[in-house]
């Protein structure tokens, strides 16, 4: 008995639609499955248009949805996993980050309705809910809330969390939310997933803190740089700050051992001149100083810079070590760090 192998005939319609498809997924960097499961008509128009310029929603059947990225293949076919329920193709030229962040941006809040399963906990909060004594009391004291009548309103008289994440929400829970004006989900396209450049990103992956995230980059960036310089280890980044740093040290044993070189004589000359005022402070008999020492008071001598506090400089952040860069440098009068310490020492 022979068997007859039938071969699928798909309409003419069927066939186009998948073709704009596969184009439509092609034409992106980034494409992904956003689900648009109870977002009404006009309020997913709206979404679209907001998003217009910077990422395109195409709807299409399931099947004719995973048709298409099987046919791209390229890695992309991985999306097929998410094509279930009501979902969408959405395409950006952006990172998945910023299409998550961009997404969740554009979430609105709305009401639940009764059968809908709660997305997270709902609470009713403590306060005056601006309802006249009557019947009402009775229904929030039903749904689980702590409530009763004080001062001629009904007030809830402390947070009631009256619905855990993932329970069903039933009439009475419904009806009183409505009331109270409470909406406790969001509405908007919620992404599934998304493949970009040859990796499929989920939601828990792209939802990071960006300013933490950059925070952490520069305190990374800032710690290395001051490893390289506490380890005297040249780079593009710290050759500048190095070069001061052991100009600065260089300037400071010259000041220290009295070497006349033309980058420490004013130096030295300032400290002379402390020396001889703090020496002319002691003498009595001012008669016995020259003129234009009598009366004068003691200056304090300059202090030689300090090891510790060139590696307590060295540890300040990027910013600090590039201001105290230049700070030296016009101390040098534009002078290289390096072409002082071999005039200072050659």
């Amino acid at each position: 008995m022979s068997t007859v192998r039938k071969t699928e005939t798909i309409p003419q319609w069927k066939r186009e639609e998948v073709d704009e498809l596969v184009e439509f997924i092609d034409s992106f960097n980034s494409v992904g499955i956003v689900g648009v499961a109870g977002i009404p008509s006009r309020q997913l128009q709206a979404m679209r248009r907001e998003l217009h310029g910077f990422a395109d929603v195409r709807m299409s059947r399931n099947t004719l949805t995973v048709r298409a990225l099987e046919e791209v293949d390229e890695g992309v076919e991985e999306l097929t996993e998410y094509v279930s329920g009501q979902v969408a193709l959405i395409g950006t030229n952006d990172n998945p980050f910023g299409l998550y962040k961009q997404l969740e941006a554009s979430k609105t809040p709305a009401p639940i309705n009764a059968g809908e399963v709660s997305p997270n906990d709902v609470v009713i909060p403590e306060g005056d809910t601006g309802v006249d004594p009557g019947p009402f009391v009775g229904e929030l004291q039903t749904v689980g809330a702590s409530a009763r009548i004080m001062d001629g309103s009904i007030k809830v008289t402390e947070d009631s969390k009256v619905l855990e994440e993932g329970e069903v929400v039933d009439d009475d829970l419904a009806n009183v939310l409505t009331e109270l004006g409470i909406e406790p989900k969001e509405v908007g396209l919620d992404l599934k997933g998304v493949y970009s450049e040859g990796v499929l990103f989920e939601p828990d992956e792209l939802a990071i803190d960006v300013d933490e995230y950059r925070a952490d980059v520069q305190s990374a960036a800032a710690a290395a740089r001051n490893l390289s310089v506490n380890a005297a280890y040249p780079t593009a980044a710290t050759a500048g700050t190095l070069l001061a740093k052991a100009s600065g040290e260089a300037k400071s044993v010259g000041l220290f051992a009295e070497i006349e070189s033309p980058d420490v004589v004013p130096d030295l000359i300032g400290k002379a001149d402390a020396q001889l005022r703090a020496l002319a402070a002691q003498i009595d008999d001012e008669e016995a100083l020259p003129e234009e020492l009598q009366g004068v008071e003691a200056a304090p001598a300059p202090e030689p810079v300090a090891d510790d506090d060139e590696e307590e400089q060295a540890d300040e952040d990027t910013e600090d070590a590039e201001d105290s860069t230049d700070d030296d440098a016009d101390e040098d009068d534009g002078d290289d760090g390096g072409e002082g310490l071999g005039a200072m020492f050659g």
